[in-house]
């Protein structure tokens, strides 16, 4: 391709920008990205509590070594704290269970041992491992990753802890439904029962103990976009639809056509939008249709909500040196991972918060986690609504109806017209193929007009817990 090829970029998240920056170092001149919203960096989104500076969407870089560019990228603008460049950090294999220290909390208001709780996470970490055994594997028993969890949970704690007292067998079984709802936000999904067995084991773990950025992920946005020409973003500029063509005509120009009317021609088009908008917006933002094939794993891989709800307090109910907090509900040793009645009782589904340490960027907040649908009802709550819960939330386990919430703020991807969800996950029925045809660009292979690719997509090799590359779990 000549200098002068003109390149359209769908969207200025990291995947949009990435591409652009890749782009203009190679020599193209003619790049230009169309972003609907009036900011770039999409799912990476930097906010403020108070004093506080809080991520709103990406706030981990899991896996923080050589392997992963996000990392390196990071390193080489100067983002990171001392620590986190040691090579002793990146080498550490912590398969996305940081060691972090833990406080438990119980539904009756008392404060658990980690001792006491500890044989519960040993079994379910074991079960989390020994899925591993599936990869590749076509057909098992199981219907789903909690098909099997569950199942597995109930026979080996029954073979394990028969000669504990009940009170303490039910609490360890109560703390297995603590740790599904935290892995259903580690999957962005409603449940865990909506994982494939097989499709769970295609993540990759990468080394190294996982890392923020101290002035804010958005620092990364800002170093991408100062690399990139004056001028080459239009902010405020939905896309209608991407007109290309598959007739084998000869025609190899695309079309892309805004909501304002303006039709821009270009011989490239890279579509960066996330996985949520493509699902509800694929047949109108494509003309003609998508192919079939790519169509079905549109529709085949996952795509679900996970929100935050930072929450600051005048002082810490928690240890000196917790860094995250695990809610136990005495009721749940069913092995719960949604609650029944969401608009009465969806906080029930928030089991975990971690906690962002107190420095010159912290007072005392800590970060709530709540997945899949209870999530996306907690959207359509005031603000006041949810602090009234998460006060009550915050009394009920500690048994201290004196503690009060300062301020909280809530982030809200499902409603977002832009993202319409959080991030991917391997649904049942996905397999590595599904990753493949979301990538392959138009017109599709074996296409009378393959010589000229019209239409490309961003997507990630679905990496558990990890930032990767491209346009969705960050």
């Amino acid at each position: 391709m000549s200098s002068d090829t003109k390149i359209v970029i769908v969207g200025c998240g990291i995947s949009g920008i990435a591409a652009a920056r890749r782009l203009v170092k190679a020599g193209f001149q003619n790049v230009r990205i169309l972003e609907a919203t009036a900011r770039s960096g999409g799912r990476i989104k930097t906010g403020r509590l108070g004093n506080n500076t809080t991520e709103i969407g990406a706030s981990y870089i899991h896996g923080p070594s050589e392997g992963n560019p996000v990392f390196c990228l990071a390193r080489d603008y100067g983002l990171l704290d001392p620590e986190a460049l040691t090579p002793e950090n990146q080498a550490m294999d912590v398969d996305e269970r940081p060691p972090w220290v833990p406080n438990w909390f119980s539904s009756s208001g008392e404060r658990l041992s980690a001792e006491h709780v500890n044989p519960a996470l040993e079994l379910f970490y074991e079960l989390v491992d020994d899925t591993s055994q599936f990869k590749n594997q076509e057909e098992t028993q199981w219907a789903s990753i909690g098909h099997f969890l569950r199942s597995e949970a109930r026979q080996r704690a029954a073979e394990r802890w028969r000669d504990k007292e009940e009170t303490t067998r039910e609490l360890l079984l109560c703390a297995i439904s603590t740790m599904l709802k935290v892995e259903c936000c580690a999957s962005a999904t409603h449940s865990m029962d909506e994982i494939d067995l097989g499709g769970f084991c295609m993540y990759k773990s990468l080394s190294g103990l996982d890392c923020t950025f101290p002035s804010g992920y958005e620092g990364l946005i800002k170093k991408l976009m100062s690399e990139l020409p004056g001028g080459l973003v239009t902010y405020n500029h939905p896309v209608r639809c991407v007109h290309w063509n598959n007739t084998g005509s000869g025609v190899n120009t695309v079309t892309v056509e805004c909501d304002d009317g303006e039709r821009i021609t270009a011989d490239h088009v890279i579509v960066t939008v996330p996985l949520g908008y493509l699902k509800k917006h694929h047949s109108t933002l494509f003309c003609p249709p998508l192919p079939a094939h790519k169509l079905h794993s549109i529709h085949k891989l996952g795509f679900g909500t996970c929100n935050k709800i930072y929450v600051e307090f005048e002082s810490p109910w928690w240890d000196a040196n917790c860094e995250v907090i695990y809610l136990l509900r005495k009721d749940e040793e069913d092995f719960s991972d949604q609650v029944s009645d969401i608009s009465k009782s969806w906080i029930r589904k928030m089991a975990t918060f971690t906690v962002l340490k107190p420095s010159e960027r912290y007072s005392y907040v800590l970060c709530g986690w709540i997945a899949g649908h209870e999530a996306e009802y907690m959207e359509t709550l005031t603000e006041q609504e949810v602090r009234e819960s998460i006060t009550e939330l915050v009394h009920t386990f500690t048994g201290n109806s004196t503690i009060t919430p300062k301020r909280i703020v809530c982030s809200h991807w499902f409603h977002d017209p832009w993202t319409c969800g959080s991030y991917s996950h391997p649904a049942i029925g996905c397999s590595a193929q599904d990753i493949e045809n979301i990538m392959e660009p138009l017109p599709s292979k074996g296409s009378q007009s393959q010589v000229h690719r019209q239409v490309f997509f961003t997507h990630k090799h679905i990496c558990k817990k990890i930032t990767y590359t491209s346009n969705d779990r960050i």
